[in-house]
């Protein structure tokens, strides 16, 4: 197992999405604001207590990422780890791509990325997307970079599965093709809950992450069954506007983390 997720003893393995903007529709924002929106924000969550923070390109590809995501992502992910350097970062690209998350993160010296459609086939919105589960990780051993650690999404609750095969299966065939940590996500935070248990009923040791829909007061019971959450929607400011250099909330954010600290074993 990749040593990112071999030992989270005593603290709960929450991660932070932080958003970037579309840059398909927001290509004049200056490098100069980027920096200092994530610096900010990164800032926000670290205060906080999260120590694992994923940098979110949301730049919409129907083929593979941009010169322009991986140049300015790895530019970005670049300044953060510098300004904190016991920062634990993960990289995520809208488009369907294998190989740039790990190139950014390569460049950048992140530590995971995260991949949406790792096995099997699915529909999205932005159409059919197939496995990327061999590219990467033939990728990821060619620049001989094994130590960044693959965070696999299993049928994604924003497509629908190509091949009949229940979540539990697909997520053994994941850790068989190389994922170190999972994420499930159902259509409700009850389902899923239920994905996540019957994975590790079916055999998977691997850590399982909860997707979505995690918020203060439900993070304890999320911890219960997961072996940590992704969060961001529910730590951002309610009165944030698009443009706003501080999206996240400082309140919100520590307020989260309480409750999942108290949520842990004594």
């Amino acid at each position: 197992m990749n040593r990112m997720f071999a030992d989270h003893t005593g603290d709960p393995m929450i991660i932070a999405a932080l958003h970037l903007p579309d840059l398909s529709t927001a290509s004049d924002t200056s490098m100069a604001f980027l920096e200092d929106y994530v610096l900010a924000n990164t800032e926000v969550f670290t205060t906080a207590g999260i120590s694992r923070i994923m940098l979110q390109d949301q730049t919409r590809r129907r083929g593979a990422a941009t010169p322009q995501t991986v140049a300015i992502t790895s530019a970005l992910g670049r300044v953060m780890k510098r300004q904190f350097p016991d920062l634990t970062l993960g990289i995520i690209v809208q488009a369907h791509d294998a190989v740039a998350p790990l190139a950014i993160a390569h460049a950048s010296g992140a530590d995971f990325v995260r991949l949406k459609v790792f096995v099997g086939a699915a529909m999205t919105m932005e159409g059919s997307r197939e496995a990327l589960a061999v590219e990467a990780r033939t990728y990821r051993h060619q620049i001989r970079r094994d130590d960044i650690a693959i965070l696999a999404d299993v049928f994604d609750r924003t497509s629908v599965p190509l091949i009949d095969v229940p979540p539990e299966e697909a997520a053994v065939a994941a850790v068989k093709l190389g994922a170190d940590a999972l994420v499930l996500t159902g259509s409700s935070f009850a389902d899923s809950l239920d994905r996540i248990a019957k994975a590790k009923r079916a055999g998977v040791k691997r850590p399982i992450l909860l997707g979505g829909s995690v918020t203060a007061d439900n993070v304890a019971e999320a911890l219960a069954t997961a072996d940590g959450a992704i969060v961001s929607t529910s730590l951002m400011r309610k009165d944030a506007a698009p443009g706003d250099l501080l999206l996240w909330d400082a309140d919100k954010s520590r307020a989260f983390m309480d409750r999942a600290l108290a949520a842990l074993p004594a």
